[in-house]
């Protein structure tokens, strides 16, 4: 038996890591307020919790505003050209993980959909720093474990605000923690960087692209409820997707009507 003992080293790792699972779980699909006109879904928002998850939710927000949203607020000054480049690469990065949920919801012709982009965009677009897929009428969608889990039928559950994580039900916090660990690429070094480099671009880029919607959501009188219940009808909509088996996500039309709307 190896006693375990204290590394400085691993330490910071594990420090970056929650950091940066804080930022993904901020930055999960862009949420919606309205999906009516796209889809009838029902979004129970069941938050027993509620005191708790605010007193959590005054810390995550702390972590977004005096860190998150202010570097992605200089990003969205960068060069087009730059942020497209990390736009591709960390979509293309994240594809084995939806082929795997893909698979899982037992969608062929998702999967397909999935692993021709990733091949092609790895190939021809250079790691996928360039998106060869679109072009060649292979749309892209995306897919986690929450939707999964959703899509094999499994219930809600109450909404919990996580240290880091962000706000979801029940349901789609434990699928967060699996997007965490698991790795379909294996985890050789130069996995771990390449992972580092597109979970630390992919948050950024993410939330870049999601500051409108809640400078909206923030200029309401209660934020933490209205964030609360647009990412549940998101969720709610995003798992009505993964059972339609859509390679053409609807739900990101729906947030770009609500954008328009607010």
């Amino acid at each position: 038996m190896h006693s375990l003992t204290y590394s400085p080293r691993l330490a910071r790792q594990a420090a970056l890591l929650l950091t940066l699972s804080y930022l993904a779980g901020c930055t999960s699909p862009a949420p919606v307020a309205s999906t009516t006109r796209c889809a009838q879904v029902s979004y129970p928002v069941y938050d027993p919790a509620e005191p708790v998850n605010r007193g959590v939710f005054v810390f995550n927000r702390a972590v977004d505003d005096y860190a998150l949203a202010p570097v992605a607020r200089g990003y969205r000054y960068l060069p087009d050209f730059f942020q497209k480049g990390v736009h591709n690469f960390a979509s293309n990065f994240s594809e084995p993980k939806v082929f795997i949920n893909d698979l899982l919801q037992g969608n062929p012709r998702r999967s397909v959909n999935t692993l021709g982009r990733f091949a092609v965009n790895t190939t021809v677009g250079i790691i996928g720093l360039i998106d060869v897929s679109d072009p060649l009428g292979i749309p892209r969608h995306t897919s986690d474990f929450g939707q999964t889990f959703g899509v094999w039928g499994i219930g809600n559950g109450p909404i919990v605000e996580l240290p880091l994580l962000g706000t979801g039900n029940s349901r789609d916090s434990v699928g967060k923690v699996l997007n965490l660990l698991v790795s379909p690429l294996g985890n050789s070094d130069t996995v771990k960087t390449l992972n580092t480099v597109s979970l630390v671009g992919g948050t950024v880029d993410t939330r870049a692209s999601l500051l409108p919607l809640t400078d909206s959501l923030q200029q309401l009188p209660d934020y933490y409820s209205a964030l609360r219940n647009v990412v549940a009808e998101h969720r709610a909509a995003y798992v009505l997707e993964g059972k339609q088996g859509l390679t053409t996500p609807q739900a990101n039309h729906c947030a770009k009507e609500t954008e328009d709307d607010l």
